[in-house]
């Protein structure tokens, strides 16, 4: 595992560097997208019945809400599973944004073959609002997606301007300290990865992905990726100071995925530790909405 960083340039040479970055992380997602649906990843189960919600947003669909007649967007909708979920909410327009070509393929035919009219848009998140028409009553993202982002300020200034006066926001993600603690886990959870914000990468060089693919399965040819941690300060502060209000912020002991088979055990449609489980925080919830009007002050 290669956990050196970029080193730092300003100016053009920067931009080009992170733009590196960047179509690493592409080639990479393009390669586990057929990694997963290899596993599987629910799809014939979604495309099968028609009534069925993927467990990442079955789990929010309180917060969710009825989202008849409404238009919602999906940042960094990978195979659009969750995508095609929102929209059997009652969506008017579903627009799925990922950065990743073969991802989208994918997701495309998923949607088709559930009968779910979504419009699929190739675009680095930083640039979905530049890539995307319209604004939205909801903007939605979840699973392992911030980590893979530079620049949380940004993103967020991202997500403001996508939304109309009174749209929503939704995002459910890997807990910050979840993603700090490092992959040895034999002698017990140590914190091995920055908590806040870097300019330099994590930078990993593995061949597998987070699910497991039957045999045969072709390896990975672009095993190279680069992630960013954020504190929850950090997105606290990030989208207050795009303008959005604050609704709700839960941090839950329940992770999507299953790092440490040594110490986790499944639960339902998730993983917990399997001693002691509310010593560590794995997931967040963040609910949030744009104002009708700016605020004075």
């Amino acid at each position: 595992m290669d956990t050196t960083g970029t080193p730092h340039r300003t100016g053009t040479d920067d931009a080009r560097a992170r733009q590196r970055l960047f179509e690493d992380n592409r080639a990479n997602w393009d390669d586990r997208a057929a990694l997963h649906v290899a596993s599987g990843y629910g799809i014939e189960e979604l495309v099968a019945d028609p009534s069925l919600i993927s467990p990442e947003v079955a789990q929010d669909r309180g917060r969710l809400g009825d989202l008849t007649g409404l238009d919602v967007i999906h940042l960094q909708c990978h195979l659009g599973t969750d995508t095609v979920s929102l929209s059997r909410l009652g969506a008017r327009r579903t627009v799925g944004v990922d950065l990743s070509p073969s991802s989208l393929s994918r997701a495309r035919e998923i949607a088709d073959r559930a009968g779910a009219g979504i419009e699929f848009v190739e675009a680095n998140v930083y640039d979905a609002r530049e890539a995307v028409a319209g604004d939205f009553d909801l903007v939605y993202t979840s699973i392992g997606v911030l980590c893979w982002l530079p620049d949380v300020a940004a993103w967020a200034r991202v997500v403001a301007s996508l939304l109309r006066p009174g749209g929503r926001f939704l995002i459910r993600d890997d807990h910050p300290m979840f993603m700090a603690v490092g992959d040895d886990v034999s002698d017990g959870l140590k914190i091995e990865q920055p908590y806040f914000q870097r300019e330099q990468p994590m930078t990993w060089d593995q061949e597998g992905s987070y699910v497991p693919v039957p045999e045969g399965t072709p390896r990975m040819t672009h095993t190279v990726s680069h992630e960013w941690n954020h504190s929850i300060g950090e997105i606290l502060t990030a989208l207050l100071q795009a303008g959005l209000v604050l609704d709700s912020f839960e941090e839950v002991p329940f992770a999507a995925w299953c790092p440490w088979p040594e110490l986790m055990v499944r639960d339902g449609d998730r993983y917990r530790l399997r001693e002691d489980p509310d010593r560590l925080a794995l997931q967040y919830v963040l609910t949030a909405h744009r104002p009708d009007s700016p605020s004075h002050g």
